[in-house]
């Protein structure tokens, strides 16, 4: 685990993915592993927390996700959208090197026994809820949070603070055709 890892109580979970951010998925599944990106990921519910996530039928992930039943989603940062284009854009069923050329470091954490993508901001472990109907018919994926963790210089105290951290870190938003933009400044309308 890096210095900067820290958990997320799950109840907070949902924050992680509540400002819409382009996501990486990684599933382990008989020997092989996978990461695609992801722009449709959505915090569900809180209690027990969950999220949806579409994972297209053609996609290797998609299988790994299926055949394993558990999988991984994380929040890459600003410095990470030559990996988060190059693994949405490439398919492990045409490039068996993919990773390796994407520049994907994968890590474990401890009683989880999952590829997670090493320099995310965040990292949500998540196991199907099975809805084979929304799943063959709409390619959209429920499933709980059963584990979280963030990176403590960009979210603490069950909060992101994009706007007190490197610029670098801050969360990627696709576009289109490898167009991304990074979350911008805080606006807070709170105090009165």
């Amino acid at each position: 685990m890096t210095a900067h890892i820290r958990p997320v109580p799950l109840e907070k979970s949902y924050r992680l993915l509540n400002h819409g951010p382009t996501v990486l998925v990684s599933a382990r599944h008989g020997g092989v592993e996978d990461v695609m990106a992801a722009a449709w990921a959505c915090a569900l519910d809180y209690d027990p927390p969950k999220l949806t996530v579409v994972l297209d039928s053609a996609t290797r992930t998609r299988g790994l996700v299926e055949e394993a039943g558990v999988f991984v989603i994380q929040v890459p940062t600003a410095l990470q959208a030559k990996l988060t284009h190059a693994v949405g854009t490439t398919s492990l069923n045409d490039d068996p090197d993919k990773l390796h050329r994407a520049g994907v470091e994968l890590f474990e954490m401890p009683e989880h026994g999952l590829p997670f993508v090493a320099g995310c901001s965040a990292w949500l472990v998540c196991r199907i809820i099975p809805e084979q109907s929304i799943q063959s018919r709409y390619d959209l994926f429920v499933a709980e949070v059963v584990a979280a963790w963030a990176d403590d210089r960009v979210f603490r105290g069950g909060r992101w603070i994009f706007e007190a951290a490197d610029p670098a870190l801050r969360s990627l938003h696709h576009v289109a055709g490898g167009h991304f933009y990074a979350i911008g400044d805080a606006i807070d309308v709170s105090s009165g």
